[in-house]
């Protein structure tokens, strides 16, 4: 995997019933005294409203640890860096109503070259992160093969369960292994892992959120059956709020993250964000359907020669979100459809734009136009004023009009 950002400071994550997501400080060394960088990120949770919308977790990343072992062989904070121990933070964060992750690896020395967790050390290092009252553990896999992988990634759940302590498992384990089957297992990934990285490490550019999006739904028909509740696939961080994406940019992120169902880790500096970054990280609707609890992944079911692309999920209360996403660079592109024509079965839907706020009905017939930005996106929260029995269905990224119940598709 990519290690730009092996030693981060996280200020991260929402862990609400379903799906993890914050937001993440990237430096390329930690500072000492990086504890009050922490705790700077924990009071901007706690007092600006991140915390309302369910952003409570702090993970620490990479780079975190002393150089060597205590001499009983566990794992110890570097005495500079967090001169109170990694339990001085935890406490911190539980009395706020804010959780701590941090990080581990999967082989004999983390990405930035500290110690890791090999095979031997798994239960001792298990053990230490509950007692620091950690509330999370991302654990990648350098310095390790495949199988040392194969391993220890079972192995580490199983630790964790053995703790009592309810620990976030992210596992990076399919990265290392190219993300796809054969060689990943997904249904083994469900049964030990919360959420999983599957592809290479984000970068703050457009470039780079584009690549990871075209890899998600590329092979959406192998990813989106492997997520569920308690089970995600993670596309890696939000860059919104840092230096590399536009606002229409960030706002195309954070739509197809949330149609992917990915967990939401911001990477910014939440003592400095732009008003413009934070509406769209706040922005609730978003979130309500990155949160659905339905916990079902959507897809891309439109590529169209114009450089528009649709994508669709399906959502709680028979609703379902539609993103109208622009691959063009030159202006905006007025783009006409209608919902029959995205597999919408007859009747009336109440359509609401997730930026705007702007509300309409349109009956399943009606020809409509959007207007999507060069690299932006118009996204819609789409709902019935009755009782609708039946969603699109969707296979290799066509339309297929027959449709089912909603519990009868069989990629739900």
């Amino acid at each position: 995997m990519e290690t730009l950002f092996k030693c981060s400071i996280n200020s991260l994550d929402v862990y609400k019933p379903y799906i993890l997501f914050g937001s993440v400080l990237n430096v390329a060394v930690l500072p000492p005294s990086s504890e009050n960088l922490f705790i700077d990120m924990a009071d901007r949770l706690y007092e600006d409203g991140w915390k309302e919308l369910g952003y409570v977790y702090v993970n620490i990343d990479d780079c975190w640890a002393s150089m060597d072992r205590d001499k009983d062989g566990r794992l110890q904070a570097d005495p500079n860096r967090f001169p109170g121990g990694i339990n001085k933070l935890a406490r911190y964060m539980h009395d706020r109503g804010l959780k701590l992750g941090i990080y581990g690896d999967m082989g004999t020395h983390t990405c930035g070259g500290y110690p890791g967790t090999t095979v031997d050390k798994i239960d001792i290092d298990a053990q230490t992160f509950a007692d620091w009252e950690v509330d999370m553990l991302k654990f990648d896999g350098c310095y390790s093969n495949a199988v040392e992988q194969e391993l220890g990634y079972p192995l580490m759940s199983k630790a964790l369960n053995a703790t009592g302590r309810p620990i976030g498992y992210s596992c990076s384990w399919p990265a290392y292994q190219g993300g796809l089957p054969p060689k990943v297992n997904y249904t083994q990934l469900g049964q030990i892992c919360n959420l999983w990285r599957n592809y290479g490490d984000i970068q703050d550019s457009w470039s780079s959120v584009l690549s990871i999006a075209d890899w998600f739904f590329e092979n959406q028909d192998v990813l989106a059956p492997a997520a569920g509740p308690g089970r995600w696939n993670d596309p890696d961080m939000l860059v919104i709020g840092d230096f590399g994406l536009s606002m229409d940019q960030s706002r195309s992120q954070m739509a197809l993250w949330a149609i992917m169902a990915a967990p939401l880790f911001m990477s910014n500096d939440l003592r400095t964000i732009s008003s413009g970054a934070r509406s769209i990280l706040q922005n609730k609707m978003i979130i309500s359907i990155n949160q659905d609890p339905l916990g079902i992944q959507g897809r891309r079911i439109l590529k169209e020669k114009s450089g528009i692309e649709v994508y669709w999920r399906p959502l709680s209360n028979n609703a379902s979100a539609l993103v109208f996403f622009s691959r063009r660079n030159d202006m905006p592109y007025r783009y006409q459809t209608s919902l029959s024509k995205l597999n919408y079965t007859t009747g009336s839907y109440k359509v609401t734009d997730v930026y705007t706020d702007q509300t309409d009905v349109l009956k399943d017939s009606t020809e409509f136009v959007v207007s999507v930005n060069p690299t932006g996106v118009v996204m819609w929260y789409v709902s019935a004023p009755g009782k609708l029995q039946y969603h699109p269905f969707i296979r290799g990224n066509k339309l297929h009009r027959q449709t089912y119940d909603v519990k009868q598709n069989n990629f739900l």
